[in-house]
């Protein structure tokens, strides 16, 4: 399994990893054990991003979504369509309140 995006949840607790295999992984940092993993992509996962409370992990795929994932529920909480290509990023605003993408398509996007 390739791993496109790696990262610490704000608060420590998890580590999140992108693959190409349409999945996100989550995982304990302290004993490197696997927790979940979190499936509903398509195409690879290019990068994940964690809320400021890290209680929410978004997604960003080649199959032009991104997905927000609750982390407590260990469910999809929101897919989010609007790019016409391939996702290559996403980040949060501190607030928690937005994320935003950018895309293949050449257009960065607002979701809140």
């Amino acid at each position: 399994m390739l791993v496109n995006s790696v990262g610490f949840s704000p608060d420590g607790q998890w580590l999140a990893s992108g693959s190409f295999d349409k999945s996100v992984r989550l995982w304990n940092p302290r004993t490197g054990s696997f927790v979940h993993v979190f499936r509903g992509h398509v195409a690879s996962v290019n990068q994940i991003c964690w809320s400021a409370d890290s209680r929410f992990l978004v997604s960003a795929s080649k199959d032009s979504t991104l997905k927000v994932w609750d982390i407590r529920t260990r469910k999809l909480k929101h897919d989010l369509p609007g790019h016409a290509d391939e996702v290559y990023a996403v980040d949060w605003s501190p607030n928690g309140e937005k994320a935003a993408s950018g895309s293949k398509d050449k257009t960065t996007k607002f979701f809140m």
